[in-house]
């Protein structure tokens, strides 16, 4: 009896960048940020422990500290390289360049439908998510290497479980491999879309009465990566049917 074969998806976060160590924001994939020396001994670590892994597909996302830990990684591998702009970081707009603390100041005085100014809201960022995992899934590689930021990360893994239970703080390294079966990745493209989209007055929730987002806790805003600062308080997640 032949057993299913599920794709694997591996997921990580970038190796440690010259932004993470300034404690700075990075959301401009314009404005190139490198790795540093001991980001590029993380990226060839994480190189060390997927040799003896067949990767079909490399999938990165705009800003150099993501490509260049795939480059690090797969060093001598013939593995193509698919740039995913819907993995790409928050878009900060007016804060990109801004210390870290800038963003907290603005995080404790938004929810996660506002928008930074000239940039994106962190609701925008999850539906960006959750489309690139679709695209993702409908592709046919057995095994696919993601390296992407760590607040997409953070919430792909939040959305991918089951119970809700949050993260330990630290819990998204850089250049830390996480594992995830095609079903996996497909519970968390369903409920990044769900908790991302607002429930219309008077639209019936296709859970059930009682089930609308808008009948949720307001949820901390809960991004973001740039610094490589301690990880933000966990949001409240919407259950998925």
């Amino acid at each position: 009896m032949s057993a299913e074969v599920s794709r694997l998806f591996v997921f990580a976060r970038h190796a440690e960048s010259t932004a993470n160590t300034a404690q700075a924001l990075s959301s401009d994939p314009a404005r190139p940020v490198a790795l540093t020396e001991r980001g590029r001994a993380q990226a060839r670590a994480l190189g060390a422990q997927l040799a003896n892994v067949h990767i079909d597909l490399a999938v990165g996302t705009r800003f150099q500290r993501s490509q260049e830990t795939i480059g690090i990684a797969l060093h001598g591998r013939r593995v193509p390289v698919l740039i995913e702009p819907g993995f790409d970081e928050l878009r900060a707009g007016d804060l990109d360049g801004a210390p870290m603390e800038a963003y907290w100041s603005w995080k404790r005085q938004h929810t996660l439908s506002d928008r930074l100014p000239h940039g994106e809201s962190p609701d925008d960022a999850s539906r960006r998510y959750a489309n690139a995992l679709r695209s993702l899934l409908a592709r046919t590689e057995a095994v696919t290497l993601v390296v992407l930021h760590e607040s997409a990360l953070r919430e792909i893994t939040l959305a991918a479980g089951a119970d809700g239970s949050p993260l330990p703080a630290g819990a998204i390294g850089n250049a830390i491999p996480f594992l995830f079966d095609e079903h996996a990745a497909g519970r968390a493209a369903a409920s990044l879309h769900a908790i991302a989209t607002p429930v219309q007055p008077g639209q019936a929730s296709r859970c059930g009465a009682g089930a609308a987002r808008s009948q949720v806790k307001p949820r901390p805003v809960r991004h973001q990566d740039n610094s490589g600062s301690a990880a933000l308080p966990e949001p409240r997640r919407a259950s998925v049917c």
